[in-house]
């Protein structure tokens, strides 16, 4: 989506005002950041005064620079006792400080505890949307790394105050065109504000063809003048028929069926945002699917062009990182997210430097290695080059849907099968069992039961494909057992589990019901860990143990995430995209995971909760309509459309 990213280049001769050498401009007022923050961007939009006891409030800032106004507005909200529930800050920034320019401007932070937060969650630069929590998750910055021509359009979000900061117009006329001031009233919640500190004419007119009602104010320091603005337009943008993110107001009740690893991610961001779910599974205890299995790889992957599966997997598997490595720290879910080796056999080691110098991605996401640096850091004869992903690794997601599921606010009802779900009202829903009785009624029911999702939903143009899945445990004491240091994964996987054994697998054969394990199935695991690890391992095949489950995925192998078709408008106009698609109110899904559940399903379920909520969506529209629910439909109607 967007080019390779670089560095912002900082002169820092001038302690009181860096400098960017990339647009010869400075980053601040000589007279401080935090000053300039609270005259210009909190003062310029009357904040705390706007946010005051609302449950949520989201600001959009054109420029993160060096954190200031970020710093200064998470200040300005915990020191205010009327402050919002939520404070969601987005911001975009094409340049990032390195992290160690980054530590030399806020050496001397006013609030230091509050940067040495930030500093320790910087994320790596890779571009995608990264979303940092703060102050038990009522504080969220996402941070989108890239163009902001390419970002603003991106952003689903409805904001209510604009930060908008950069470089001058005359040095940086891109972020401050008509163009781009233009995409603001897309984003405008109802009376929504803008600040900056720029007076120019280009700035004045763009926000007022967008529908702002423009004031002077008096400048900071030097700067004789400022602008802030309302969102006042003089006729009603029509929304589009499909995905809509506006906030209502009201969220509701919200059922979801399937307590594994989906339906656990999504009650969890749900509660992340103090939203009570009740959760409904027909097995009489969590995880009974393939998220029972002891252990599960977490990594993204590398492509050379960055598409839309690249792109997701990254993105997924980062934010899976991200809230799975203090559970681990804590002691709360069992694994290791320390290290990862995916094997690589059809590029050499140049050919992977190249693409990752192409690609720009940083050593803290992914690194090529030789067959040699690889094979010792896994600890076994490795012959051919391998991508290192230093924090990726494994984790046993059975204790991590229990510790999802142990949320505040989360329900959750074992052994209760939902058989049906029926409209109740225009607005509402309601789950029945087998025998026709109403288990509740709600006003949103998210089903992430992964096999019979689609058969609640009446989807009749998923194309899915169930696989089953058989995996092997092997003792560590059995003869030529490896002694991994770190997980492998490639033509099948190798985990070294804590208690020394390795789990390898995993077969993978489509339309197979056969429940049992078998030492057939065995026998093909132990050639896989044969080919990841270069010799043989003496175990009887008849002998290991297992187990067999069943992994759902698409044919294009992205999820379902999202609110589902309603077919009553499939023959409507602009049905050829998925974010036209028009949608049933209230009914979602998170399903279709397949074998990378346990990164997929992090991401997945903040998405669904978002769009329930109205929060800000945690990935760009680009890569929403990738994996939405409703491609499949929207595909469907350009094939209709383009048949003679």
């Amino acid at each position: 989506m967007t080019g390779a990213l670089r560095h912002a280049r900082i002169d820092f001769s001038d302690t009181a005002a860096p400098r960017s050498l990339d647009f010869d401009d400075l980053y601040h007022a000589r007279a401080g950041a935090y000053a300039q923050a609270r005259h210009v961007f909190l003062n310029g939009n009357d904040l705390p005064h706007r946010w005051a006891h609302r449950p949520c409030f989201v600001i959009l800032e054109t420029g993160f620079g060096l954190g200031h106004n970020f710093l200064a507005t998470w200040a300005a909200w915990r020191d205010d006792p009327q402050r919002c529930e939520r404070l969601w800050f987005v911001s975009i920034e094409e340049h990032p400080p390195s992290i160690a320019d980054l530590h030399r401007v806020h050496a001397a932070s006013p609030r230091p505890e509050l940067a040495q937060a930030l500093l320790a969650d910087w994320p790596p630069m890779t571009p995608d949307l990264h979303r940092l929590d703060f102050a038990g998750g009522s504080v969220s910055l996402l941070l989108a790394f890239g163009d902001v021509q390419v970002w603003l359009p991106q952003l689903l979000t409805q904001v209510d105050a604009f930060y908008l900061d950069g470089f001058a117009p005359a040095k940086n006329p891109q972020m401050w065109s008509p163009r781009m001031l233009g995409r603001l009233r897309y984003l405008a919640a109802p009376g929504a504000t803008v600040a900056t500190w720029s007076a120019a004419r280009l700035v004045r007119d763009g926000l007022t063809n967008a529908g702002f009602d423009v004031e002077r104010r008096r400048g900071f320091d030097a700067k004789r003048d400022m602008l802030t603005a309302r969102f006042a337009p003089r006729y009603d943008l029509a929304p589009p028929a499909g995905r809509r993110f506006g906030r209502t107001g009201r969220t509701g009740r919200v059922a979801v069926v399937g307590a594994g690893l989906a339906g656990a991610s999504t009650a969890r961001a749900l509660a992340m945002q103090g939203i009570s779910t009740l959760v409904f599974d027909r097995a009489p205890d969590v995880a009974s699917g393939a998220s029972g299995n002891p252990a599960g790889l977490l990594h993204g992957v590398v492509h050379a062009d960055d598409g839309p599966h690249a792109r997701w997997h990254r993105a997924a598997a980062m934010r899976a990182v991200k809230i799975l490595q203090p559970l681990l720290d804590s002691g709360s879910i069992a694994g290791r997210l320390d290290g990862l080796l995916r094997l690589e056999h059809a590029l050499d080691l140049p050919a992977m430097q190249r693409m990752l110098a192409t690609r720009a991605l940083p050593p803290g996401y992914v690194q090529a290695l030789g067959a040699v640096d690889s094979a010792e850091r896994a600890g076994a004869d490795l012959s051919v080059p391998a991508w290192y992903y230093p924090a990726a690794g494994w984790v046993d997601p059975r204790t991590v849907v229990r510790a999802w599921l142990a949320h505040d606010g989360i329900e959750v009802r074992h052994a209760t099968a939902v058989q049906r779900i029926e409209a109740a009202t225009d607005d509402a829903w309601r789950l029945l069992d087998a025998d026709h009785r109403c288990l509740i009624e709600v006003d949103h029911v998210v089903l992430a039961n992964a096999h019979d999702a689609q058969r609640l939903a009446a989807a009749l143009n998923w194309p899915l494909q169930s696989s089953r899945g058989q995996i092997t445990r092997l003792s560590g004491s059995a003869p030529g057992s490896p002694r991994l240091r770190l997980p492998i994964a490639g033509a099948g996987y190798a985990i070294p589990l804590a208690e020394g054994d390795l789990l390898c697998g995993a077969t993978v054969d489509a339309d197979d019901l056969d429940p049992e394990t078998r030492a057939s199935d065995h026998a093909r695991n132990l050639a896989s860990l044969a080919g990841l690890i270069g010799h043989g391992v003496g175990a009887d095949p008849a002998h290991l143990s297992g187990r067999v489950a069943w992994r759902l995925s698409t044919l294009d192998r992205l999820p379902l995430v999202g609110g589902l078709p309603d077919p009553i408008c499939a023959g409507h106009l602009r049905q050829d995209q998925p974010r036209h698609i028009a949608r049933l109110a209230g009914l979602h899904v998170l399903a279709a995971l397949g074998s990378r559940g346990i990164a997929q399903s992090a991401l997945g379920g903040e998405i669904v909760a978002s769009w329930i909520t109205g929060a800000p969506l945690p990935v760009g529209g680009a890569l929403l309509d990738a994996v939405d629910v409703a491609r499949f439909d929207a595909r469907a109607r350009r094939l209709k459309t383009s048949s003679p």
